[in-house]
């Protein structure tokens, strides 16, 4: 039975209400950590896929460069050329290729990383109105 709220002290509702407040307050974050560790783990398992695939993919690249040193030293020793000398330039062309490419790549990815890039400007901006919002109101 529901005691009747009217003859309840202020100060023992004032303290339910708190006690409420508090284990609500527990169990949201009990939900979080939880829900959090769900995600961590799903997170984890993503990057193993991830890793695995970058692996494989990472011997396909060798294994293609390969093919195509070979079909390049195929080529050359069809145009005349002794084997050993086509296969040399031929490793020397495709190598020189790909590191100009990879140099390309390495340099795009440094830029986007540059200090100023990262800035969070308009969070910067939100926070400084934000707190000329409450230096006015104080």
């Amino acid at each position: 039975m529901v005691k009747p709220t009217e003859n309840i002290p202020l100060s023992e509702l004032v303290s339910g209400l708190v006690a409420d407040l508090t284990g609500l307050l527990r169990k949201e974050i009990d939900l979080a950590k939880t829900e959090a560790s769900e995600k961590l783990t799903q997170a984890l398992s993503g990057i193993e896929v991830l890793i695995v695939g970058v692996v494989l993919a990472i011997g396909a690249v060798g294994v293609l460069l390969s093919a195509l040193v070979g079909g390049l030293s195929s080529f050359l020793v069809g145009q005349g050329m002794t084997q050993p000398n086509a296969s040399a330039l031929a490793a020397l062309v495709v190598g020189l290729i790909i590191a100009l490419i990879a140099w390309a790549m390495v340099s795009r990815g440094l830029s986007a990383l540059r200090g100023s890039n990262l800035k969070l400007d308009r969070t910067t901006t939100s926070l400084r109105r934000d707190v000329d919002a409450v230096k006015e109101k104080i």
